[in-house]
């Protein structure tokens, strides 16, 4: 046998050494995320909002912590997929410009119940209300927890205030008059009433 195969930097020498081959395979790993990743910075599509898409309302942000509190997006993802069977029932596929404010963005392949990434206007208030309370009142076949807690709990306006601070560090275009009545713009909103709202503004960008 030559000693090629049994010295230097080898197919074999790679595959019996356990350190080099992680080594190796995370090097690769990396690169790949890289080129696929870092091109996805200097794209408009990726990073500009669409036409249409604004900041979350102070109400809305409180309603959206709500949603990421409760864990919703463990059974709800916000993502439609571009696939015939996926637009048919939900509408036009999620773009990248819509989410350009969420932060963290709700995108994933997890879906127990609907997307609702458009479920903006698709229901009224009350339907949600009700919904939220016992879904089973409106859809008898859910099994969907119930949220009644939801409509007894006030919004807390520092806490939002100090949110949207946050997040104008992060590209959010928040005002400083946006951030100043906050607080008044919550005051005496249930958290029922906040979630709502951030369900109402899904999705109405895109038709």
């Amino acid at each position: 046998m030559s000693d090629n195969n049994a010295k230097g930097f080898s197919h074999a020498s790679v595959e019996t050494n356990n350190f080099l081959m992680i080594v190796l395979i995370l090097i690769a790993v990396a690169f790949g995320g890289l080129v696929e990743i870092v091109p996805l910075f200097f794209q408009k599509s990726t990073t500009e909002p669409v036409t249409g898409v604004k900041p979350y309302t102070a109400l809305q942000l409180a309603g959206r912590d709500v949603y990421i509190r409760e864990g919703c997006y463990n059974c709800h993802s916000q993502m439609i997929r571009p696939f015939r069977a996926e637009t048919l029932r939900y509408g036009h596929y999620s773009v990248a410009g819509e989410s350009v404010y969420d932060h963290p963005f709700q995108w994933g392949s997890k879906r127990t119940g609907p997307d609702l990434a458009r479920v903006g206007g698709k229901y009224s208030d009350e339907w949600h209300r009700v919904h939220l309370n016992n879904p089973r009142d409106v859809v008898p076949e859910s099994n969907m927890p119930e949220y009644p807690w939801l409509a007894k709990n006030g919004v807390d306006g520092t806490q939002v205030a100090a949110n949207m601070k946050a997040l104008r560090k992060v590209g959010v275009p928040y005002t400083d008059e946006d951030i100043a009545k906050a607080e008044e713009d919550v005051k005496g909103k249930t958290e029922l009433d906040a979630l709502i709202a951030h369900l109402q503004g899904l999705g109405l960008a895109l038709k």
